[in-house]
């Protein structure tokens, strides 16, 4: 996945120090109920459609476009169903993220699904109960229009 220019910059400055990054993923469903997923391009793992939030981009902006750069797909976020992290990784070359993630439900508006500027290698769509936990609990994955938005609260 392309780095955007403002990470690229901001690693020119810090190297592979901790970064927080605030970020969007996609809960869109079919007609059959069935959750849409990306086999990444940069690792083969299936992932819903998700990235960071631009510089002065809004939450419903960034899932907007990251799901169009992924998908091929014009969606329109219509609920919030949840928040998610925090959570760390490192990558190859040593990167240190820091995800915060807003998971939004989504629906399609238009556009054709298709792999977009190399970012999916390929797309499947599958039930909640196939998931497993797939990076998200499992509250979320049956998470409907009308439920409040999931989150892992603070422990006492």
């Amino acid at each position: 996945m392309p780095i955007s220019a403002y990470l690229k910059a901001l690693r020119q400055s810090i190297g592979t120090e901790l970064v927080l990054m605030p970020g969007v993923a996609a809960l869109i469903r079919d007609d059959e109920g069935r959750l849409l997923l990306i086999r990444r391009s940069d690792n083969g793992r299936l992932s819903f459609p998700a990235g960071a939030i631009d510089p002065g981009e809004t939450a419903a902006r960034a899932v907007r476009r990251e799901v169009f750069e992924e998908t091929g797909l014009d969606v329109e976020p219509v609920a919030l169903a949840g928040v998610l992290g925090p959570r760390r990784s490192v990558y190859e070359n040593g990167d240190q993220v820091e995800y915060t993630v807003a998971v939004f439900r989504c629906r399609v508006r238009g556009g054709t699904l298709c792999a977009v500027d190399g970012e999916a290698a390929g797309f499947a769509w599958m039930h909640p109960e196939e998931l497993g936990e797939l990076l998200y609990p499992a509250a979320l994955l049956t998470w409907e229009t009308g439920d409040p938005p999931y989150f892992s609260p603070p422990a006492s």
